[in-house]
């Protein structure tokens, strides 16, 4: 029997995961007929089928799928391979693939990414920007080597470790902002409390800093984005939580919008980073978040 390629298993892996040969190609870089011959050699050189082939649909057998899981395993321990030796090299050089879910991309890299490029000149970030259990997902399967994201969240098997907290801020209307210097949840029940859709994790730590479940009150779930929210407050539909992050950013810049720091136990999200309990760059990882603390103190005192 011949031991199939680390690029046939890749292509294994990616079809399972777009489900559409297509697609599949696209995501690997290659084309559709690549993709597919690098598959029907595989199952050639293994003397079984793994898939099968229909005009609509993509099924892989109950084989096929047991390769699929053990293809992970291995790609997982060769991309291992790459950071014991890069963990020998000159510490922060190369690549980092970096992970970043949306509501922190936008308001923090900006401000903190030309301080990092001084501190690590040797060091090219490759950034990935996606929803929490999505890029946890590619860290795991070894797509991703870090994540920036904030906590908790489970992320399976990984390290987390804290950068700093992001206090949250109730937006109002302008006209409609109380004088008060700081506000508490008891204080918004009868606001129409906006929040992101499901899939966004900040949603659940705008809920935990409330104390509310999704199901309280006048709490509904229909902003695709910060700025979407804003725009949706500044025409009077009710309130939401902003992250000071994003406010620093300048998401309120020319909006009607104005808005209170919010009170009472943990009114912040914790912003972290996370990454897999088996990787050896785990005291690189740490040096990296050590100057976003810094730059981050900075930026804030």
């Amino acid at each position: 029997m011949y031991l199939p390629t680390l690029k046939q298993l890749n292509y294994l892996i990616t079809l399972h995961e777009q489900q559409h040969f297509a697609k599949a190609a696209e995501a690997c870089f290659v084309s559709q007929s690549t993709l597919s011959a690098g598959i029907i050699e595989l199952e050639k050189l293994l003397g079984a089928q793994l898939v099968e082939r229909t005009k609509r649909h993509v099924h892989f057998s109950e084989l096929g799928e047991r390769v699929v899981k053990e293809a992970r395993v291995t790609l997982a321990s060769v991309h291992k391979i790459g950071e014991m030796v890069e963990a020998e090299k000159e510490p922060l050089t190369g690549t980092l693939r970096l992970g970043v879910i949306p509501t922190i991309a936008p308001f923090l890299l900006p401000r903190i990414m030309p301080q990092l490029r001084m501190a690590f000149p040797k060091l090219t970030l490759q950034l990935t920007e996606g929803f929490s259990h999505i890029i946890c997902d590619q860290l795991n399967r070894g797509e991703l080597d870090l994540l920036l994201l904030a906590l908790p969240f489970n992320c399976g098997p990984t390290t987390d470790y804290h950068l700093f907290n992001d206090p949250f801020h109730v937006a109002f209307t302008a006209d409609k902002k109380p004088d008060m210097n700081e506000i508490n949840t008891q204080d918004l029940k009868e606001e129409n409390l906006l929040l992101m859709e499901d899939g966004h994790c900040l949603k659940d730590h705008a809920l935990a800093a409330c104390h509310l479940t999704p199901a309280s009150g006048k709490v509904e779930t229909m902003g695709t984005s910060l700025h979407t929210l804003v725009q949706m407050i500044s025409g009077g539909m009710g309130v939401t939580l902003l992250p000071e992050m994003a406010m620093m950013g300048g998401i309120l810049s020319g909006t009607n919008v104005a808005t209170v720091p919010l009170g009472g136990q943990n009114p912040f999200r914790e912003i972290g980073l996370s990454w897999r309990q088996s990787s050896p760059m785990a005291d690189q990882y740490k040096i990296f978040g050590d100057k976003i603390i810094d730059i981050w103190s900075s930026l804030d005192s």
